[in-house]
Order: structure tokens, then sequence, then C-alpha cells
């Protein structure tokens, strides 16, 4: 049977990873080596199709350090958590216009859409957020996810203040600032969603007439 291309992302590659971690002996206080058996597996396992090239399974720092959850655990993965934060926030861009919100109703569709990024997709293909994949947006949806926290009145409960619209930029664009093994795709680091959409998603959130704010 042909081998299957991978299609997801690195943080697929992150959260194998981190099984074999689990399976590493040795002091919790230094960050450990990954398998290099498993490593060679992963990469014999997977080819480059389409848009979806091995780089893929090429970790970063962060995905290193959350690949180690014994470690990121630790009193030493801690303060090494901050300093993972603090590279991610630094990775952020403000609008370029100035304009955090754009379009509710245009956000609504890019939080329902999950396409994109994937071997059969075009580098042209527009990717989705796939925001119900794990959040509860609207009541009116009765399929959602609950990894995450529920958005339904996101605005109305946090109010409209210029720090509430930065920290939600901030977290849509890159999540692990905040949180440095955030389970939240790092859309704006990998070029998953461009400027316009992150502006849509926000109004979704944080215009007064979107639905989630009714």
């Amino acid at each position: 049977m042909k081998t299957l291309m991978m299609t997801s992302t690195k943080r697929f590659f992150s959260l194998l990873l981190a099984c074999s971690a689990l399976a590493i002996s040795g002091n919790a206080t230094a960050q450990q080596k990954a398998d290099p058996q498993f490593e060679k597996m992963i990469k014999n396992s997977f080819r480059a199709e389409g848009i979806a090239g091995l780089d893929r399974i090429d970790q970063d720092a962060t995905q290193e350090f959350c690949s180690d959850p014994k470690f990121a655990s630790s009193k030493a993965g801690a303060a090494k958590a901050i300093k993972i934060q603090k590279i991610n926030m630094d990775t952020i861009k403000q609008p370029s216009d100035g304009q955090y919100l754009g379009h509710w109703k245009s956000g609504e569709a890019i939080a329902q859409s999950g396409r994109g990024a994937t071997w059969t997709d075009s580098a042209t293909t527009p990717v989705g957020g796939g925001c119900y994949n794990c959040h509860e947006i609207d009541k009116k949806e009765i399929s959602y996810g609950t990894i995450g926290p529920s958005l339904w009145n996101y605005g109305k409960n946090r109010g409209y203040s210029q720090e509430v619209i930065t920290y939600t930029w901030n977290r849509i664009n890159n999540s692990k600032a905040y949180n440095a093994c955030s389970n939240m795709p790092r859309f704006a680091h990998f070029k998953l969603l461009n400027e316009k959409q992150i502006q849509d998603l926000m109004a979704l959130l944080l215009d007064p007439q979107s639905p989630v704010n009714q």
C-alpha cells in the first residue's frame, strides 16, 4: 500500500515526540534528548508531497521543550518556560494598519473552516481557523470541542478595553507567548492565518454586534 503522506502541522509531531520523551528515564533537572531510533522512525515514515515538506518534522525550541513533559513540569523547566514564552511573544506583530477588528461574518466563516495546509491543498488554498474544533463560540452550534475554554460572550464578559483587545490579538497570533506548551496552534507564527483573517476572527469575538456577544 502506498505510504500515506502526513498532513498535519509541526504541533502533531510535538505530541508524538512527547510520547517518546515520557519513556526516557533521567534527571528531570535537564532536558532529555529524543530517542535517536524514534527520530529515525519519524523521518523514514513520511515524505514530502505538495506543499507539505519534511521541514514539518523539524522542531523549534518551543516544540523541543514541550516534547519533554517531565522536564517542562520541573522547577528548571518552569524557569525555561518563561524564556520560551518571551521568544514567542517577540514574534508577534501588531496589525500593520492599526485596526484590530475586521468583519465578524468573515470571522465566523474562518472559525467554521478547518481546511488548508495539507499536502492535497495548493499554496493558495485559504486556511481556516478550525476554531470550533476546540471551542464553543456560538450557542446555536451544537457541535464543538472542549479542549479550549468557551468563547461565548467573549467580549461581553471581558469588556472591550485595549488591554483585552491586545491580549486577544496576541493569543490568536501565538498562544505560546502566554503558555509555553499551549495546545493552541501558533496561527501567525506558522503563517496559517494572515493578518486580515485574524482581524476578522477578532471581530467575531470582540465586535459588540457579533452574535457571539448578544
